[in-house]
């Protein structure tokens, strides 16, 4: 007897995002070193990712909408499989692996069986790399990241700690934490240097029950205006019409404890610091290309965790949206940070998180045109997705090899043409970037900027004034971290023009 189970209106939405120049993939990469075979690699997919039952599901359609129902003609072979990297001349592998990435994410998954795949690349840089393909239906990047961590040869521990610690901060909440809604996966850094934070809004159950629609009515209001009456984005060479066809690239990981010190000097988070780093790769890419980016704003949608703790690993997309307007135009990395800490601030204390979880709930109970222009509300008003994902801590090894690195890239809906993805793992911060050819052809050529757009404020964080830096202790530590960033950073004044 087939196992069936209806699929929630969310994942509905998902699934049906797909469309001629957007795929509802996440693609990602693992470079291993040793390579690794393909039948190991069968076999460690085999016995871990199929404890998951949903990766045994293919999706059918009826009257009543999509279901999961069990594929019994399931074939692991199929789902897990080796590919050759092509080597055009002149062409690195790194760049051949890129070039392949792109033309995958293009490439709609077998819509009669399970909506994943694995691609094994036996002979990469010395060892091997995997490339992952998961359809946004079946889980989003937090439940997906779980999932992809028990595959690990350390990953069931990690798990299991994982659930612990999360049921302990249930048990004992931290004051004002209880049902926080925060737009940044990395823990805050200290607020040492901030104002006390504001009441958080509540968790999104008692929201879609009522309990905060009767308290917060104005926040509410203010909230669904702010979104319906979203301006468009100002014209630049990344905002128009993708033709389909996929680049992608990735950067060298930044020191996660540079970025930091550096948020710790300017009292501002892990995720204020990233996102004014890609504010600024942007803008320079955008002048590089003779578009002055000074009067100009960029909006990104900013996914928003709705996961209560210990829920990471359960599939599915609990997840909403947020309009985070990207300070393309100001040039001095600083105030740069200042603006988008200032900005996400407004958007940790909104509801608008939770009004797009209810938009995506509510667009999955409708055929296809209509949820294509419910949702266009968020994508017609935006020039880039943007996500954060944390990543574990420590190096972890796949079938006995060491995961060296890994990088993924998150969908574009709707006529999107740009996602940046960051993740953090092993104590690097990994940039990855997804667009379409038609708006943006060579990608590298923005995350080549990331790692400048740091130094500066390496440099800028060194010079400031700060408060009792001679006296305390942490504020010392903070200057040595800087430092040591500071002897691999390059000429200030190159740097500074």
């Amino acid at each position: 007897m087939q196992d069936v189970e209806r699929m929630s209106h969310v994942d509905t939405s998902w699934l049906r995002m797909d469309n001629d120049v957007n795929l509802m993939m996440i693609v990602g990469v693992w470079v291993l070193s040793p390579a690794i075979s393909l039948q190991a690699l069968r076999r460690c997919i085999g016995s871990r990712l199929l404890r998951y039952p949903r990766f045994k599901h293919k999706v059918v359609m009826d009257a009543l909408g999509p279901s999961w129902v069990t594929d019994e003609a399931f074939d692991l072979q199929h789902h897990v499989s080796s590919l050759r990297l092509p080597s055009p001349a002149g062409q690195s592998q790194r760049q051949a692996l890129q070039h392949l990435c792109g033309d995958l994410a293009a490439q709609a998954l077998d819509p009669d069986r399970p909506l994943w795949q694995f691609h094994l690349i036996e002979d990469y840089e010395g060892g091997a790399a995997v490339v992952a393909r998961v359809h946004h239906c079946i889980g989003d990047g937090i439940s997906l990241m779980s999932v992809m961590l028990g595959i690990t040869d350390e990953g069931p521990a990690l798990l299991k700690q994982s659930l612990a610690l999360a049921r302990a901060r249930c048990a004992a909440p931290e004051p004002g934490s209880a049902g926080a809604v925060s737009p940044q996966p990395h823990d805050p850094l200290p607020h040492g240097h901030q104002p006390p934070p504001s009441p958080p809004p509540p968790h999104p159950q008692l929201m879609l029950g009522g309990v905060a629609l009767a308290r917060s009515g104005l926040q509410l209001v203010s909230d669904v205006a702010a979104l319906a009456l979203m301006p468009d984005d100002s014209p630049t060479l990344l905002k128009g019409l993708p033709a389909g066809r996929k680049a992608v690239a990735w950067s060298e990981p930044l020191a996660l404890d540079e970025v930091k010190a550096v948020g710790k000097a300017l009292g501002c988070t892990v995720n204020d610091v990233l996102l004014a780093c890609v504010a600024g790769a942007i803008g320079s890419y955008l002048a590089s290309r003779g578009q002055d980016p000074s009067d100009r704003e960029i909006r990104a949608m900013v996914p928003v965790n709705l996961r209560p703790p210990g829920e990471e690993a359960q599939l599915g997309n609990k997840f909403g949206l947020v309009p985070l307007v990207l300070p393309i135009g100001i040039a001095n990395p600083v105030e740069r940070v200042f603006a988008v800490r200032q900005r996400m601030d407004q958007l940790k204390h909104s509801y608008q998180p939770l009004l797009a979880f209810a938009v995506l709930s509510v667009a999955g109970y409708f055929n296809k045109p209509v949820q294509d222009a419910v949702l266009s509300l968020f994508s017609s008003k935006a020039t880039a997705v943007m996500t954060n994902v944390p990543g574990p801590t420590q190096p972890l090894k796949i079938c006995g090899s060491t995961l060296r690195q890994t990088m993924f890239w998150v969908p574009a809906s709707g006529h999107i043409g740009v996602g940046v993805s960051v993740l953090s793992y092993a104590g690097g911060v990994q940039f990855s970037l997804m667009t379409d050819q038609a708006l943006c052809p060579d990608p590298q050529d923005i995350v080549e900027r990331f790692e400048p757009e740091f130094d500066k404020l390496i440099w800028l964080a060194l010079m400031l004034p700060w408060p009792g830096r001679d006296e305390d202790p942490e504020q010392a530590l903070v200057a040595q971290a800087l430092a040591q960033g500071v002897s691999r950073s390059t000429d200030l004044a190159q740097m500074l023009r």
